[in-house]
Order: structure tokens, then sequence, then C-alpha cells
């Protein structure tokens, strides 16, 4: 009977062994787990601010962009309406051009349109093409005297046919430059835009 409960108080001590190694083992498992849930927690949440964060940036760089179009749409509707307006004055001021020679000041003004066109072109023999009023002031003594001051020979050329004003040409035809009243408004139309350009875009003028 002794050797049988001594068997038994063994088998008991074995079994507690084997339950203790097993808790053990339970144990450092569950301790994994955790382990493992928390790193996967950390890493979902790490994953979650990067996609967080990269979402923001995306968000700004769209916003950004936004801004960016909306300004320069605004810019060019302000270039667009201000042409319009720069398109609108210069009809009206092109259609008042018929009515300048009839102004008694016009004789003077044709003296300064082939005064600028002779110190453009350069040189001393030039000839003068002129619309059918203003061919009519072109007489021998107008030229004449004009040609002393400016120290040039003006002759008279082929009327022109179109335009307001003259143009100026050497006897070759080689080189001309064109002082009619409508190229002049043209040129001062395109100073005026381009210095308007420059106060919308904030150059300096």
């Amino acid at each position: 009977m002794m050797g049988q409960e001594k068997v038994q108080v063994l088998e008991q001590a074995i079994l507690g062994i084997a339950a203790q190694e097993a808790q053990t083992i339970l144990d450092e498992a569950k301790a994994k787990a955790d382990s493992i849930r928390r790193q996967a927690q950390n890493d979902a949440q790490s994953e979650s601010e990067r996609i967080r964060q990269d979402a923001q940036q995306t968000a700004e760089r769209n916003i950004a962009q936004a801004i960016a179009k909306a300004q320069l749409e605004a810019q060019m509707l302000r270039l667009q309406r201000r042409e319009q307006v720069l398109a609108r004055v210069f009809d009206k001021a092109r259609a008042q051009l018929v009515t300048i020679p009839q102004r008694a000041d016009y004789v003077d003004l044709v003296r300064r349109l082939i005064g600028e066109a002779a110190t453009y072109l350069g040189g001393n023999n030039f000839i003068v093409h002129a619309d059918a009023t203003t061919a009519q002031l072109l007489d021998d003594g107008f030229l004449a005297d004009l040609a002393q001051k400016l120290n040039v020979r003006l002759e008279r050329g082929a009327p022109l046919e179109a335009g307001i004003g003259i143009i100026l040409s050497t006897p070759d035809g080689h080189r001309r430059y064109d002082n009619t009243l409508e190229t002049r408004l043209t040129r001062i139309q395109d100073d005026v835009r381009t210095t308007v350009y420059k106060i919308l875009t904030g150059e300096a003028v």
C-alpha cells in the first residue's frame, strides 16, 4: 500500500509540474499574442497617421493649385476686361480720325508728321505720300519751306489708297515710315496695352 501511495504522490507532483509548465507556456503565448496585437495596433495607427498626413498634404496641394488657378483666371479676366475697355476707347478715337483734317491746326500736324518720319528714316531725300485731303496742303511752297527747315529734299509721291496723314519713303522705296493717323493710334494703343499689362502683373512701369 505504501508503494501505491508513493506512486500517487509522484503522479500528483508530475501533474502539478506539468500544469505549471503548461500555464507558463500559456502565459508566454498570451504575452506574445498581446505584444503582436499591440504592434499591429501601433502599425495600424502609424499607417493611419501616414495616410492622414498624405491626405492632408494632397488636400493642401489641391487647395494651393485651386487658389493659383483662380488667381490666374482673375488676372486674365482683368486683362480681358481692360483690353475690351481699351478697344472701345480706341475704336471711338479711330472713328473720330476723319475729323482731324478739318481742324485749323492740321497743317502744323502734317509738318510734325513729316518731320518725325524724316528723323526716323534718316537721310536727306524723301517721297511724301498722302491721302487726298492732306495732299492738298502739299503744294510746292509748303514742301520747299518744310524741306528747308528739315534740311532735306521732299517730293510728292503717289496718293495713299488708305489712311489719313502721310507715309514717307526713300526714292528707291526700300525704306518707308508709316505716319498715318491710324498707324500712330495703333502704336499708342500697343504702348498703352503694355503699360496696363505691367500694372496688372505688378511689374515696374
